[in-house]
């Protein structure tokens, strides 16, 4: 879903996929503003709230990203990449640092969260749910989706990364440039 988001939105879609929470705030705010509802501050949300857009609110949503790129480009990011760049430095860091001082405390966290996913889903799926505690297992279950995204990002890349590094291989294999 972030790669729709990225595609139609290319500075909102990098702004709310990366790991900086005052312009993933941002980016949500200002998407609820034109959608006309609240958008929680998680890249899945924000990708949703775009995803059910009318075409009205795309052209609305199409000049946030413009006006977005003036912001940044006032905040000093020259470009949608370069915020990529710093959500990939801030994950490199993590791991450097867990590998450094053999903390296991992100593994366990990760441990816990997977866990969790799956027990809530495991749950929801052989069970009967009350009515009155549907939403907030549905509330749960969402929080720990994204988690479990996080942590598969986290141990494994994300997914845009590896396509972008399989284009630059190919292009090198084949006697071309990187891009």
């Amino acid at each position: 879903m972030s790669n729709f988001l990225k595609k139609i939105l290319p500075w909102v879609g990098a702004a709310a996929s990366g790991n900086v929470p005052a312009l993933v705030t941002m980016a949500a705010s200002e998407i609820g503003r034109i959608v006309g509802r609240e958008v929680s501050a998680e890249p899945s949300a924000i990708a949703e709230a775009v995803a059910g857009a009318t075409p009205e609110q795309i052209v609305q949503l199409r000049q946030l990203d413009q006006d977005f790129r003036a912001r940044m480009a006032e905040m000093g990011f020259k470009n949608a990449e370069e915020l990529e760049r710093i959500e990939a430095s801030d994950r490199a860091s993590a791991r450097g640092r867990e590998i450094a001082v053999r903390d296991r405390t992100p593994a366990l966290l990760a441990l816990l969260v997977i866990l969790g996913f799956f027990g809530v889903l495991t749950f929801m799926l052989l069970r009967a749910v009350p009515d009155q505690a549907r939403d907030a297992l549905m509330v749960m279950l969402g929080a720990l989706g994204a988690a479990f995204m996080s942590v598969v990002a986290y141990y494994f890349g994300s997914s845009a990364g590896s396509a972008r590094k399989d284009v630059i291989l190919g292009a090198k294999l084949n006697g071309g440039g990187a891009g």
